[in-house]
């Protein structure tokens, strides 16, 4: 699938129109980001085959990795991010996206005013990050960009993620993902796998794999449904239902498998640029400034074990244990009305 990949991106799709379906389309990208974005170079946009945006916040200073960086857009959109102080590191197995990439690194570092390139570009595999010099604990965040479902390991890339991130870093990617499982005719087709379709992993398939790679607890930020826009396409996978998420995933040893309850609860200051009144942690944890919030322990970690510490103050510790918290999933499974005078029973 390596070389179906590399065919279909960097010689049957010379740009973004030549896609057949919808399922690579990015989603409208939020005011901030727009001038940025306007100085990206024409070619290296017009190359872009993403399915969200993974620009997650406080990248200031940051070291960044990309998994399936492409032609360089969104890359070169962290490197504006990260500033002079921080680095982005791009990788791709296909040479003629990464020829785009190389050939505009210092159109942007004039575009972005920056003395010298932070951007570097590496040709390789996501599987295989030690092949290319990329060590342990490295990075600050690692993004991605509807690729890993491309990817034929896919466990490979979790654990190589994992390996390089530094503790309390996070991988934040956006990518595809079906109702349930995609059967190998599809998969082995390379018009649905080139348009990021028969590659995606059914959800509940990606969540048990991140948790057996030591992603214990993935966090959904957002997702959408995909509607192909094509139907010869849309037939051939019917009734496969697909779906455009985001994914944060923290790089924290011993978090717990469920959202257990200490009493603790966090206080957003409302310091994180362009998060004044709320920051979205994840689909279920939108947290108003200045209000103090109850949280499981884990969400507890997840702010205060990482780059968001400085931005919340903490309440509470792990003394007392009250059990699942109800809030954040899962509540007790057992009947607690035993029946006033019914013997109890296995049945």
């Amino acid at each position: 699938m390596h070389d179906v990949v590399k065919s279909y991106y960097g010689e049957t799709l010379q740009g973004t129109a030549d896609l057949k379906t919808n399922a690579c389309c990015s989603t409208e990208p939020p005011a901030h980001l727009k001038p940025l974005m306007a100085k990206l170079h024409e070619e290296v946009v017009s190359h872009y085959y993403g399915c969200g945006l993974v620009c997650p916040p406080l990248l200031d200073g940051m070291r960044v990795l990309d998994l399936g960086s492409g032609s360089g857009r969104d890359c070169f959109l962290l490197s504006a991010l990260v500033g002079e102080s921080g680095a982005v590191t791009g990788v791709d197995m296909t040479e003629a996206q990464v020829a785009i990439a190389e050939r505009h690194r210092d159109h942007h570092r004039r575009a972005f005013g920056h003395a010298r390139s932070n951007v570097d570009f590496r040709l390789g595999y996501i599987e295989r990050l030690g092949e290319l010099g990329l060590p342990d604990n490295s990075f600050d965040v690692i993004v991605s960009n509807c690729v890993i479902n491309l990817s034929p390991d896919k466990e490979s890339v979790l654990r190589e993620a994992r390996r390089v991130l530094k503790p309390g870093g996070e991988l934040y990617f956006a990518d595809v993902y079906s109702d349930r499982r995609v059967p190998k005719p599809l998969r082995d087709d390379p018009v649905l796998y080139g348009e990021c379709l028969s590659g995606a992993l059914y959800w509940n398939d990606f969540v048990n794999l991140a948790k057996a790679c030591g992603f214990l607890d993935p966090r959904l930020v957002e997702d959408r449904p995909i509607t192909l826009g094509n139907a010869e396409l849309a037939e051939r996978v019917a009734p496969i239902r697909f779906f455009s998420a985001t994914y944060r995933l923290f790089k924290l040893e011993g978090l717990e498998p469920a959202c257990e309850d200490y009493g603790q609860a966090v206080r957003y200051k409302g310091t994180i640029p362009q998060h004044p009144r709320q920051f979205p942690l994840d689909k279920h944890h939108l947290i108003d400034a200045g209000r103090i919030f109850p949280v499981c322990g884990n969400t507890y970690r997840m702010l205060n074990e990482t780059r968001f510490r400085d931005h919340f103050d903490f309440l509470g510790d792990w003394d007392r244990h009250f059990g699942l918290f109800p809030g954040c999933g899962g509540s007790l499974p057992f009947d607690t009305d035993t029946g006033e005078g019914v013997a109890a029973s296995c049945c």
